[in-house]
């Protein structure tokens, strides 16, 4: 596959952009080789800037669930757009975002829009922070909520990429702030409460994790936390960045049936658009500012290019329950395929998946947590990577992602995604 105009522009990137890139996992140092530039996408497809095509199982890490350039969205920004791009001032629309969001979510009293899921990340602590009066947070190895300060510790995604474990710029008290565990260790969890009695604040989890490829919660796991936040006064934060929208209506809190305290959203609420949003229980909501006296601001909050974009997809797939029987179904095609693939091979592997969200794992035992994650011969789905996409299939440059489905994907393009796996692993 030729990628010339790819390296060109990679080079060109590199005198001006750190690292050629303005996030860094795009810039394929944990697979190695050169950045795919991307010029377009349609539906399932992506286009790079040498012509070449690709099935694509990142969807933008997660919004595009019904596919690139979904025409009703493509439409509804065109129109807007020409009322003017931003205001910076109230519009009905982002109340009729919020009452939507609402008539979909359970347990979200009110909800305020930001600019990206690290911001709303980190107003949701800082808001559990100011109820509480507590200045502890705990979270999760492996789980990745934005790049602000506290959330870089013993972080997923990019951080474990990178192998970055302590991040430069991270000051020693808030790192101090900082308690974690293992993913789905609930005693972990209870010896850390215990020993910082009456000073957590908040404990923030990704309820199907995505940041360490795709790991779900065993069973009780999510459970524990919510009665053990609930006896201890914790703000229980769901950080549905990824999970919200995708794997139910409702999100990881329908789909899982357990309620959070507060819940984040990224760039799903926007179909692709730079936006977040927060929100929750009204007790805890009604501190924030101008209710309270936690303060939040963003002057691009609520943008009408973001809403109408997020209002157009979250309310098809409002009015089309059926998407999510359709993405279930292809992600359980899929699995099957890859299954079927990988035990002929002979290599031992786990996959992961719940709905739409999926990831291989080259280890010969369960991946349940960021430790079984990072002990797979993950060196192996680096080669992988390289093979796949020579056949036209884009996966995340990473085995610290989870993929992403979209309802655009057809069948032939699953039954081609397994074909190009059993060609890959041929060469291994």
């Amino acid at each position: 596959m030729n990628i010339d105009r790819s390296k060109e522009l990679f080079n060109r990137a590199q005198a001006s952009i750190p690292g050629g890139v303005n996030s860094p996992v795009r810039a394929f140092k944990s697979v190695g080789g050169t950045p795919i530039f991307l010029k377009k996408a349609k539906g399932a497809y992506l286009y790079d800037a040498d012509g070449n095509r690709y099935i694509d199982y990142i969807n933008s890490w997660g919004p595009m669930i019904l596919g690139h350039a979904f025409e009703p969205v493509v439409k509804a920004i065109q129109e807007i757009a020409e009322d003017s791009t931003s205001f910076g001032a109230p519009t009905e629309l982002e109340i009729e975002m919020a009452e939507l969001i609402k008539s979909m979510v359970p347990n979200v009293d009110l909800i305020r829009m930001v600019s990206s899921g690290t911001e709303a990340c980190m107003s949701a602590i800082r808001l559990a922070r100011g109820y509480t009066g507590r200045n502890k947070i705990l979270k999760f190895e492996g789980c990745y909520h934005g790049h602000a300060d506290s959330f870089l510790v013993k972080a997923g995604s990019g951080v474990a990429t990178f192998n970055i474990q302590t991040v430069p710029g991270v000051t020693a008290g808030v790192a101090n702030d900082t308690l974690t565990a293992p993913y789905n260790d609930i005693d972990a969890v209870k010896q850390q409460v215990d020993q910082h009695k009456g000073e957590i604040a908040a404990i923030i989890v990704e309820p199907v994790a995505g940041n360490m490829g795709c790991i779900l919660p065993q069973p009780g796991f999510l459970e524990g936390l919510r009665q053990l936040c609930t006896q201890e006064g914790i703000v229980f934060i769901f950080d549905e960045v990824m999970t919200g929208f995708r794997l139910a209506k409702g999100g990881a809190q329908e789909r899982l049936g357990i309620d959070a305290d507060l819940v984040t959203y990224g760039k799903v609420i926007g179909a692709g658009m730079p936006v977040g949003a927060f929100g929750g229980k009204l007790e805890i909501m009604n501190h924030i500012a101008p209710l309270g006296n936690v303060y939040q601001a963003g002057t691009l909050s609520g943008n009408p290019l973001a809403m109408i974009a997020g209002f157009t997809l979250l309310t098809h797939l409002k009015n089309n329950p059926t998407v999510y029987k359709e993405l279930e179904e292809k992600g359980t095609y899929l699995e099957k395929g890859l299954h079927n693939v990988l035990k002929a091979s002979g290599i031992p592997y786990v996959i992961n998946h719940l709905g739409s969200m999926i990831s291989i794992h080259f280890s010969n035992k369960p991946v349940i947590d960021f430790a079984s994650a990072s002990t797979a011969k993950n060196n192996l789905f680096n080669t992988l990577f390289h093979k796949m996409l020579d056949r036209g299939i884009y996966l995340p440059p990473s085995a610290f992602e989870s993929w992403f489905l979209s309802n655009a994907l057809t069948y032939e393009d699953l039954d081609k995604t397994i074909e190009a796996l059993d060609e890959s692993l041929k060469e291994l």
